[in-house]
């Protein structure tokens, strides 16, 4: 896949072209599990590809340093469409962690806006961004984060159980995705009793058993070796080619972005 740099207000002009045929098998996309959808999510079958679905406003991050501030994003503006497929590029330090942490609304930024089809997250509350996130966005970060007392199984049944489905409906969504990832002989293992490409399968799978829009991954790939880098790295263009998602990467791997038809880098809290 070849790769061009993009730029921050740019987006793609039609919807997804057809590739080859995914590994991946029948998954079907369908409304999330549970009970908490949002409003500001219009559900699969209503994306439109194209459509600008997120932005940010001179977004800027500081923090108090002694008598001064210490800035991390230094007013940054972006456009994410619908069906975008985005490698945000930068060293450690850069500001790219932070920024994914604000557009995914896990953070706030300290001036400027982030937009979700045109609706001001930064006005809502804690439990509305909760409630939103649930719903309309998965993330991956570069520690797996499951939850060691719980098998596999268990820990992609949790955000549905949260959103209030019955263990029943939470049970059978995660076991078709943890399937979908190659894991269905891992349901019941406990996250030390897995390899470590395969905790991150089920990091991926929790992330995604909600039928996001919306996914973040942050380094990924980072704490694996390199052919079980490779194989996550082509698992998410397959499941956003089969999930219809809009994928935001941020990550210092340079052959890694050349993956993406949209890449940005930043330096210094600014896009270069």
């Amino acid at each position: 896949m070849s790769n061009s740099t993009s730029h921050p207000k740019s987006g793609p002009k039609s919807g997804p072209k057809s590739g080859p045929r995914s590994a991946l098998g029948g998954f079907s996309v369908r409304s999330p599990i549970g009970s908490g959808r949002s409003e500001m999510q219009p559900g699969s079958a209503a994306r439109a590809w194209g459509e600008t679905l997120i932005q940010a406003q001179v977004v800027t991050k500081s923090y108090p340093m002694g008598t001064g501030r210490l800035e991390i994003l230094k007013g940054i503006d972006l456009e994410i469409r619908s069906g975008d497929a985005l490698c945000i590029v930068g060293s450690s330090g850069a500001g790219k962690s932070t920024l994914l942490h604000i557009l995914g609304t896990l953070d706030r930024p300290t001036l400027g806006k982030v937009l979700y089809r045109g609706q001001d997250l930064t006005k809502k509350s804690d439990d509305e961004l909760a409630a939103f996130r649930n719903v309309s966005m998965g993330f991956v970060f570069q520690f797996h984060h499951l939850m060691a007392e719980f098998t596999a199984l268990e820990n992609v049944m949790m955000p549905c159980r949260i959103a209030g489905a019955s263990p029943k409906d939470a049970r059978a969504a995660a076991e078709e995705l943890l399937t979908l990832l190659g894991l269905a002989q891992r349901l019941h293992h406990h996250p030390s009793e897995l390899s470590g490409g395969e905790q991150q399968r089920v990091a991926i799978a929790r992330a995604l058993v909600r039928k996001p829009e919306v996914l973040f991954a942050d380094e990924p790939t980072g704490n694996l070796d390199t052919v079980n880098g490779e194989k996550i790295q082509d698992l998410f263009f397959e499941l956003k080619q089969k999930m219809n998602l809009t994928l935001v990467v941020v990550t210092h791997d340079e052959d890694f972005a050349k993956k993406f038809p949209k890449v940005l880098h930043m330096r210094d809290g600014h896009w270069l």
